[in-house]
């Protein structure tokens, strides 16, 4: 039953990572991501980022065993991923248009 959770995981990350290295480099994305997103590139590295930071907390935390030494690195992993969602949060949110910027009434 592990390897079974162990492949399971490795293909979804693998996924995840596949699909945010083709919005980086063809700014393109899967069909039903494509309505929300605005900035494809910013999201792209969001996924990359947000699938090592799981990778790193599955495959040194719970996966590994109970190995009270690797929890820091585990930990590091949850964390690099939440800063991967924050990246994707923000690719879909618009970016600061610059034509409202006040020229100087000078």
């Amino acid at each position: 039953m592990h390897w079974i959770l162990v492949t399971a995981a490795v293909i979804a990350l693998v996924a995840l990572a596949g699909a945010g290295v083709a919005a980086i480099t063809t700014g393109r994305l899967a069909p039903w991501g494509r309505r929300r997103v605005l900035r494809p590139t910013l999201w792209g590295y969001g996924a990359v980022v947000g699938a090592v930071g799981m990778a790193l907390y599955m495959f040194l935390g719970p996966f590994r065993g109970p190995d009270l030494a690797m929890a820091p690195y585990a930990m590091s992993g949850m964390a690099l991923f939440f800063l991967g969602l924050a990246l994707q949060w923000a690719g879909q949110r618009p970016g600061r248009p610059t034509s409202l910027v006040t020229p100087d009434p000078r």
